[in-house]
């Protein structure tokens, strides 16, 4: 579904991803873990477009993704949920989801899509006529993947979703990331909580410094020795 080749990216003079090969096929979980810094969240930026890569491939399914603007990825089915959450907090619950299903394509599904959303997030349902900004963080996170899902995406790309959450939330964000995966919805997780995302992932990269320097299952990754002690303090 998704293929990235030899991708390099450079902020001015500051290079931040060097070579990396990645792949993500159909109805997969595939987990990007690696310290703060270590570029992850640069390498969803590239596939939606948001910054162009210095060199390297991009391609969806048949699609050179370099040719397109950000808009027209997402008309593609590639939905980018940003680290931060970043919902409008000024708009209700509801705007917020309505917003999501900005594209012509998916106006259609609005209404089946919010109840979706409703479903798998009820205190959503709970709230959808309150302003964003006056929610928990959880709550954000939770509006700001949902807000995600009215995109209809076929590859839906999560920027650290547990990011700042407690215990409790996280566990149920990544309980719920596994049910869109097993709706049908293919997942490219970025995350700095490593156990929980090798052991939700199909496959995963491990990313140091820019550069992939191991990949495989999410099972052989968490058994791995350095993983176990760069990452898990086994």
């Amino acid at each position: 579904m998704l293929r990235i080749d030899k991708l390099n990216f450079s902020y001015g003079d500051l290079k931040v991803l060097w070579d990396v090969d990645l792949e993500v096929r159909d109805r997969e979980i595939v987990t990007v873990v690696g310290a703060n810094g270590a570029g992850k969240s640069t390498i969803l930026k590239n596939v939606s477009r948001l910054v162009r890569p210095s060199s390297g491939a991009l391609r969806f399914g048949d699609v050179d993704l370099r040719r397109l603007a950000s808009h027209e990825v997402v008309e593609l089915g590639v939905v980018h949920v940003p680290e931060g959450r970043r919902i409008f907090p000024e708009m209700t619950v509801l705007e917020n989801l309505r917003m999501g299903s900005f594209p012509r394509a998916t106006r259609q599904d609005r209404a089946r899509n919010i109840e979706r959303a409703f479903t798998l997030f009820p205190r959503l349902k709970e709230r959808q006529k309150q302003l964003g900004g006056t929610m928990s963080g959880g709550e954000q996170q939770m509006l700001a993947i949902a807000r995600g899902l009215m995109g209809n995406p076929k590859l839906l790309l999560l920027d650290e979703p547990s990011l700042g959450l407690s215990p409790l939330l996280v566990k149920n964000i990544f309980e719920i990331i596994r049910e869109i995966n097993r709706q049908g919805t293919t997942i490219l997780l970025v995350e700095q909580n490593v156990y929980q995302s090798l052991r939700l992932a199909s496959r995963a990269y491990v990313l140091e410094t820019g550069r992939v320097v191991l990949s495989g299952t999410g099972a052989e990754l968490l058994d791995n020795a350095h993983v176990k002690k760069a990452f898990l303090g086994m």
